[in-house]
């Protein structure tokens, strides 16, 4: 059994060393603050800064690759991550949607932070400044309401409606 063990280790290892030689990409594409949803929404300071610490890694042209992406095969799984995030919500890219397009990701914004589902807790472990606490998940909320009604009105033309309170959709 120990003659079977050492074998398997050693080769483990030998490929744990290998792949480190096969790097990630880690340019980001160029950035064009015209086209920037900070630039385009102008979100009070304070929530600027929770979008920036809290979203922008994964969300934007603007990642900050931290040292552990040069570790294979975790920093496979980042890019894969960060790749994933972009295709989803690109805040770099958000004078590119259309109205409508805009008004959803508006509204899955807010879905999603105020559901906690966002920043993601695996994000936040290793990322202390992206920990939101609740009233600073709040403020973000109410900032990301006005622009979910302020997008869904530049869809309708009409001022987004919410359900009466008590009344089930």
């Amino acid at each position: 059994m120990k003659k079977r063990i050492k074998p398997i280790l050693l080769a483990l290892l030998a490929l744990l060393v290998i792949i480190q030689f096969f790097q990630i990409d880690k340019t980001n594409p160029p950035h064009d603050t015209t086209k920037d949803f900070i630039t385009i929404q102008n979100p009070p300071q304070e929530v600027a800064t929770l979008l920036q610490d809290a979203c922008y890694d994964c969300h934007s042209h603007l990642t900050e690759y931290p040292w552990y992406t040069n570790v294979q095969p975790l920093a496979w799984w980042i890019k894969d991550h960060i790749n994933d995030g972009r295709r989803h919500l690109n805040f770099s890219t958000w004078a590119d949607l259309n109205a409508k397009r805009k008004a959803r990701k508006a509204e899955e914004l807010v879905e999603m932070v105020s559901e906690e589902e966002m920043p993601l807790k695996s994000f936040t472990w290793t990322h202390p400044e992206a920990r939101l606490t609740n009233l600073q998940r709040k403020k973000m909320v109410d900032w990301l309401k006005t622009v979910e009604t302020k997008e869904k009105k530049a869809v309708t033309g009409l001022p987004a409606l919410k359900p009466a309170e008590g009344v089930e959709e």
